[in-house]
């Protein structure tokens, strides 16, 4: 492979052994190429400036500026897809991580270990993976804006009584790009939603305790890792836990199991996705939103075939628009919609029973 062709990556890590380590697993592929390192946020921005990586693997805590002021800079300026690399034992930088991906990084990682570890081989391999799969994604650039905090238990005014046959359970599903979505789509959510959520985000392990706690700071929904015979209460959100299929049993309780993967992933949105058609039918919505791969089109097309809402992610707000594209296509789309109108949407379907405008097929 010529140099051309080959990945070119930006590493920036604090720690100077962390960072030989990074480049050392970089380095041994051929297809990649490290064009520099920086030990800080402002080393960043200055090699920036000289040259531009297709790939930037971010450290979160470091000294001057940190990975969210590099990264929001960065996505404002000159965007490059960003992978946030942490520890994922530090529940500190699990839950800063989701700070950068709310500034525009797109995926994060576990920190590899030093090669005695006996994950390392694992750890390098999906780092390798994740590099090549984010250097073909398309990152645009974040203009600066204030974000005033969500005021959810405000959002909805009083509404009429519920329909007994409304919508009980809400099923999201995401991957590549998904938590910024995720959190856009509770934050826009009133206290007292009158569906539970059953959510599936496909993240490295060891990060979903801090995706639950991040969720639970920045929106008004309550947040929970999903606990095997949980039963889902309206108005809090259920995450699926590391290497755990999640589905809705029979009796509305939350089952978790090891059964195999599905599109080579567990848990899988396919999962949930396929007992919520089977248990709840049009007591049900689906939502399926940004990432790679086809993980939960065909099961979105049960759910609508059940007599399920289901709401897709359009192409112009997803980072990767392939599971939501999959499920474009086989009709699985009652409606489709931009990141910020999918709450909206949720809250006319669940409290008003009306239909959400948007694209429909």
């Amino acid at each position: 492979m010529n140099e051309q062709t080959r990945i070119k990556v930006l590493v920036v890590e604090d720690s100077a052994a962390v960072r030989m380590l990074l480049v050392h697993i970089l380095g041994s592929d051929p297809k990649i190429e490290v064009i520099g390192t920086a030990g800080s946020g402002r080393e960043a921005l200055q090699f920036l400036t000289r040259a531009l990586p297709d790939v930037i693997l971010m450290d979160v805590e470091m000294p001057e500026m940190g990975g969210f002021e590099t990264t929001r800079q960065i996505m404002e300026t000159q965007p490059v897809p960003i992978i946030i690399c942490a520890g994922s034992s530090n529940p500190r930088e699990t839950i800063s991580a989701f700070r950068l991906m709310e500034a525009g990084a797109v995926a994060c990682i576990e920190k590899p270990l030093g090669k005695e570890h006996p994950d390392y081989d694992v750890m390098a391999a999906n780092l390798l993976q994740t590099v090549k799969l984010m250097s073909e994604v398309k990152v645009v650039r974040r203009w600066p804006r204030l974000r005033q905090p969500a005021k959810a238990a405000d959002a909805t005014p009083a509404l009429p009584p519920r329909n007994p046959a409304a919508i009980q359970f809400v099923g999201i599903g995401a991957s590549t790009g998904g938590p910024p979505v995720i959190q856009t789509i509770l934050a826009g959510l009133p206290r007292d939603f009158r569906a539970s959520l059953l959510i599936v985000q496909h993240i490295a392990p060891g990060f979903i305790a801090g995706l639950a706690e991040w969720l639970n700071q920045t929106t008004g929904i309550k947040v929970h890792v999903a606990s095997y015979g949980a039963r889902p209460m309206a108005g809090c959100a259920y995450l699926a836990p590391d290497d755990f299929h999640m589905a809705l049993g029979a009796g509305g309780e939350i089952v978790l199991n090891k059964a195999p993967p599905e599109n080579g992933l567990r848990p899988s949105v396919g999962h949930l996705f396929r007992s919520l058609a089977e248990f709840s039918g049009a007591k049900a919505a689906g939502v399926l939103l940004s990432g790679m791969g086809k993980d939960g089109a065909i099961e979105l097309k049960k759910m609508r075939d059940r007599g399920a809402f289901t709401i897709v992610q359009n192409r112009e707000t997803s980072v990767v628009h392939g599971m939501p594209g999959e499920a474009i296509s086989l009709g699985a789309a009652a409606c489709v919609l931009p990141a910020d109108k999918i709450a909206p949407a949720l809250v006319s379907l669940v409290h008003n029973q009306v239909l959400p405008s948007g694209d429909r097929s």
